[in-house]
């Protein structure tokens, strides 16, 4: 499927947030909203390209099957139709970009940014040549509606945490503090290590940064209060410094969290470590299950989605060994927000990723096992086997909350969770550039987005 631009719709699991307003159930008995789904950054297996940065409108219309078992399955009762697409621009107006950051040099500015990460190109950036141009480069990875109809975006290349206007542009960057900014050779440096698909021979020395975030595990989740006042961002797993190097000790993740209550100031108020879950790879080997989401409750409560990697529809593996949907809590986990901490180099583990003795973590509770055969069953859907249309994808990476009908229905704690998967663009008919661009994924694959929805009670 092709936006109204021309280009293909994408990995639009990157993240979700559904207008909890447009949210309703209708007289036929089904349900029907509007979710705001992400597509990260273009064609993540050969390279990055200058896939203009941008969210998709896309309606929801659900038909509840009760009655599914594995013996008489369901048939697909979940109904996406595209309904329109924001582009992304940087405050001056200039189109943002998915090319991976400069290494190294000076950073785009404007009046009232911090330095934002910055990629230099030859042409258009698809490869053709050209003068040389430079844009504000974006991974995006997650999102929040705001109150007043804004978009704030978790970012990876930096980490920053953007907010976008209604029709896309630029209104705000957040840079966290020092200890999650990326330094190569003891300077700044947003890259990521992904070149882009027309100079995929470039290297990038060292590969991974000596400090700050690891390539490609910046702000993965990013969830606004019910209430429109706090905002939280969680990494995808653990700082350079804090064993972030290594998929085994990545563990220890910062979970930072702001005031947005007033529209003319934002406030650094909390800083918290989640220990991550740990799961086992097809080797035997045990590893770090690394966050690919979180979505607010209440409080001081949120959802994470924690998972493997490398295994599902469009990889190689197809039995995925560890993916959940859990619960943790920052009520009793030490604040570690200091000076100390946070500088740069700053770190609450060692390189092993052994927490220090006096931090408190979150606590941590498993919920939701994606993976449960007898469930998947129910709809048609497997983990491993075969490459069709019910293996899962590999990856799962959003979390949309909406209630099942919060004023009659058991007190307002019963709700549906959306997930949706992100098909990383992969697929054998793509187009970028506006339409002007085509590639095909080199996996020979043709994933479609899957979206699972799950009826669940939350406590009060």
């Amino acid at each position: 499927m092709h936006d109204r631009h021309g280009d293909t719709l994408g990995g639009i699991g990157s993240s979700v947030a559904i207008e909890q307003e447009s949210w309703k159930k209708n007289e036929d008995g089904t349900y029907s909203g509007i979710a705001w789904c992400l597509p990260d950054r273009g064609w993540n297996r050969d390279g990055t390209l200058n896939f203009q940065n941008r969210v998709h409108k896309i309606g929801l219309k659900l038909t509840l099957k009760l009655n599914a078992s594995a013996e008489h399955p369901s048939d697909k009762n979940l109904e996406l139709e595209y309904l329109d697409t924001i582009l992304f621009t940087g405050p001056d107006g200039t189109p943002t970009t998915s090319l991976d950051a400069d290494v190294s040099g000076s950073c785009l500015s404007y009046d009232g940014f911090p330095e934002l990460p910055t990629a230099t190109y030859p042409g258009d950036g698809f490869g053709s040549d050209g003068p040389v141009n430079r844009r504000v480069a974006v991974d995006c990875e997650s999102l929040g509606l705001g109150p007043d109809g804004t978009f704030w975006i978790g970012d990876e290349y930096g980490p920053y945490i953007y907010q976008f206007s209604q029709d896309g542009k630029m209104l705000r960057a957040i840079r966290p503090p020092d200890a999650y900014i990326p330094h190569r050779n003891d300077k700044v440096s947003f890259s990521s290590a992904s070149p882009p698909i027309y100079d995929k021979k470039r290297v990038i020395e060292p590969e991974k940064p000596e400090s700050g975030r690891n390539n490609n595990q910046g702000f993965e989740g990013l969830s606004i209060s019910h209430d429109g006042k706090m905002l939280y961002a969680l990494l995808q797993s653990a700082l350079a410094q804090e064993g972030g190097k290594k998929k085994k000790t990545r563990r220890q993740t910062r979970l930072i969290v702001y005031d947005i209550s007033d529209p003319g100031r934002i406030e650094y108020v909390q800083e918290h470590i989640v220990s991550l879950p740990l799961c086992k790879e097809h080797d035997g080997d045990k590893v770090v299950a690394g966050n690919s989401d979180i979505l607010h409750i209440k409080g001081n409560q949120l959802l994470i989605l924690a998972r493997d990697s490398d295994a599902g529809g469009g990889s190689e593996e197809t039995l995925s060994l560890f993916r959940q949907i859990d619960i943790f809590d920052i009520s009793n986990a030490t604040n570690i927000k200091s000076d100390h901490y946070d500088k740069k180099g700053g770190a609450i583990a060692n390189e092993k990723g052994d927490l220090l003795n006096d931090i408190v973590p979150a606590q941590y509770f498993p919920f939701i096992n994606i993976n449960d055969s007898s469930e998947l069953a129910r709809f048609k859907l497997h983990n491993g086997g075969d490459h069709d249309s019910g293996l899962l994808n590999e990856k799962w990476e959003s979390l949309g909350l909406v209630p099942v009908d919060a004023e009659n229905s058991n007190n307002g704690k019963d709700y549906f969770l959306f997930c949706l998967s992100d098909n990383d663009f992969i697929t054998q008919h793509g187009r970028m550039n506006f339409g002007k661009f085509e590639y095909a994924d080199s996996s020979g694959y043709e994933l479609d987005n899957q979206v699972l929805v799950f009826h669940l009670t939350l406590p009060t």
